[in-house]
């Protein structure tokens, strides 16, 4: 059943990939859809099944809206094509039901309630490989609607570090990461679709790798991160990095797609929104250091918040945590190479 709900999840993305016809990419998004949710709600937990409900909902609402869109765009224009959606009122809701489905700010609430409510490699699941069909469809309608872009990724930007700051609960502080890092993404798009490309592998590569590493500790909240040491004294010692670089700090991986995006904005004159956004990295930041307080500065006999839970041996591989961990720290060099690539 796993393997063939893992195909429908893979065969939808690939369809939404693949299509340039409107109803097509909306079917891709429904399988995708379908396919997680018996995923979501394996473990008959009812905060798995909240989830999955709240989940299901949004992106029912979003894919009838999109449907709407596409329907609204054939009638207007005779078009069905993804590529040639022309008319400002299609287009404005296609980019307002894809922001429901990736959960950018203000269209985010559902995403760390439904996030909380899962298992962490679920959770992995649903904040990188869901994001990758909506993000296609952005990709290829980019160009139109630039305020409304702006606007949906300046307020994610910055709801994404608001609202992580008073959390306590990992997977919730992680939806939060995700939208700021959504913002970023959708902040650039119009001007430089390669370097929103860049920042969704490098958010891809940290986001995995955080989320192997809360799984090999078992931890969904910051007091079970204190007795860590324990348990990965080396991971627990790369951890800050990790988490600093998906804060953005150089010379760490996460660094590049910041640095690149603030290059841009400004070099196309909107100094302003620069500098919000990088201020609103300021509010990330702040939450990321605070998980590295609490895993790598707190040790054992000190730490009044950890509990000691029973420590069993972990049966996680450990070869993609490795890999990705040294993608996310090591990769700030090859810069000029990674951009090449991606700039034919």
């Amino acid at each position: 059943i796993l393997a063939i709900l893992l195909f429908g999840l893979g065969l939808g993305t690939t369809i939404t990939f693949a299509s340039s016809h409107w109803l097509l990419a909306w079917m891709g998004l429904e399988m995708n859809t379908l396919a997680i949710i018996p995923l979501m709600a394996q473990h008959h937990h009812p905060r798995a099944i909240e989830a999955t409900t709240k989940y299901f909902l949004t992106q029912a609402a979003a894919a009838a809206t999109l449907l709407f869109a596409s329907v609204t765009n054939a009638w207007l224009t005779g078009q069905w094509e993804i590529q040639q959606i022309t008319h400002p009122l299609p287009s404005t809701m296609v980019t307002v039901a894809l922001a429901l489905k990736i959960g950018l700010a203000p269209l985010h609430a559902w995403l760390p309630e439904v996030l909380q409510g899962l298992d962490l490699t679920t959770g992995l699941i649903l904040s990188t490989w869901q994001k990758l069909a909506p993000f296609a469809l952005i990709l290829q309608i980019q160009p139109s609607n630039s305020t409304l872009l702006i606007i949906l990724g300046l307020t994610s930007t910055l709801i994404g570090g608001w609202g992580g700051l008073n959390q306590t609960q990992l997977r919730k502080i992680l939806a939060y990461s995700s939208i700021a890092h959504l913002g970023w993404m959708i902040l650039v798009l119009q001007f430089s679709p390669s370097i929103t490309l860049l920042t969704l592998l490098t958010y891809l590569v940290m986001t995995f790798s955080t989320f192997l590493l809360f799984k090999l500790n078992k931890a969904t909240n910051i007091n079970t991160l204190a007795t860590s040491w324990s348990k990965a004294p080396a991971l627990t010692a790369l951890t800050p990095l990790i988490l600093l670089s998906l804060g953005g700090l150089p010379p760490l991986t996460g660094f590049m797609p910041k640095w690149l995006i603030l290059q841009e904005l400004t070099k196309q004159g909107l100094a302003p929104t620069a500098t919000l956004a990088a201020l609103s990295a300021l509010l990330s930041l702040y939450f990321y250091l605070r998980l590295s307080y609490a895993m790598s500065l707190t040790i054992s006999p000190n730490n009044l918040t950890g509990t000691t839970p029973w420590r069993f041996p972990s049966t996680q591989l450990t070869y993609p945590l490795a890999t990705s961990t040294a993608m996310t720290i090591c990769l700030l060099p090859l810069t000029p190479a990674i951009s090449a690539l991606l700039n034919p």
